[in-house]
């Protein structure tokens, strides 16, 4: 004998409404589930209870995008049906659309910062742990890009700097090369001048010894140049005095 037809009322029992939302909303789940790992099907199930505590499903936890692709098709639905409809109703359903969004939005964000986790289930937990493991390596992996383009321009700017270091120790080297070469050659000039003007003074400075001689040797061929005339001289005079006395 089969079972009989059961009827749908709301259940005035409160535990038993509590223990049946529980288990239809645990099955509920699973069969979401199911069907998009055997059918390949993008599902989104959304579930609040009568206490307003918010459940969800959603393939690859993905009910942001699947949102708004149900909001992109329902958009254009309404377009091919009244393209022509411009009134209040449009900018309500946007401004519901808009709310829904930022309210789902601010939802994920606290549950990234650890925040209002009560009503997530053990898989979606995991889920948002495996999000934020990604997040994490995505951080580090960028992080640890910058630290290795910091420290190749910081590498960069230290092979400039010796470069230059470098250029400027080699000119360095080189002026006092040239300044060295310069002294040289200038002290060597200054000893050659020096050199020349001791041999012009010796050129122009008499011998001693030949000084010495050739006076005397003057002297004595002047004497004897002297006695020479005198004797030349004293016939004239005797002759001078003699013809004086004869007249």
């Amino acid at each position: 004998m089969g079972r009989g037809r059961v009827q749908l009322k709301r259940i005035e029992n409160k535990i038993n409404r509590q223990v049946t939302f529980s288990k239809r909303r645990t099955g509920l789940l699973k069969k979401a589930h199911e069907i998009s790992v055997l059918c390949d099907a993008q599902v989104a199930l959304i579930v609040f209870s009568n206490k307003g505590k918010l459940f969800e499903y959603a393939t690859d936890s993905r009910m942001e995008n699947i949102l708004e692709r149900y909001e992109r098709y329902s958009y254009a639905e309404r377009q091919l049906v009244e393209p022509d409809l411009e009134s209040q109703g449009n900018w309500t359903f946007e401004h519901a659309r808009l709310k829904v969004k930022v309210e789902l939005l601010q939802r994920n964000l606290r549950h990234y910062l650890g925040e209002d986790l009560d009503s997530l289930s053990i898989k979606e937990i995991q889920s948002l742990e495996q999000q934020l493991d990604n997040s994490l390596k995505q951080i580090r992996s960028r992080k640890n890009q910058l630290m290795h383009e910091s420290m190749s321009e910081l590498q960069r700017k230290e092979k400039a700097v010796q470069e230059q270091n470098n250029l400027l120790s080699k000119k360095t080297k080189e002026k006092e090369k040239n300044v060295a070469e310069a002294q040289e050659v200038h002290d060597w000039e200054q000893q050659q001048q020096q050199q020349n003007h001791g041999l012009n003074l010796a050129a122009q400075a008499p011998l001693p010894c030949l000084n010495m001689g050739g006076t005397q040797q003057n002297d004595q061929f002047l004497q004897v140049r002297r006695n020479q005339l005198d004797l030349t001289l004293e016939p004239s005079l005797y002759s001078c005095h003699l013809g004086c006395f004869a007249s």
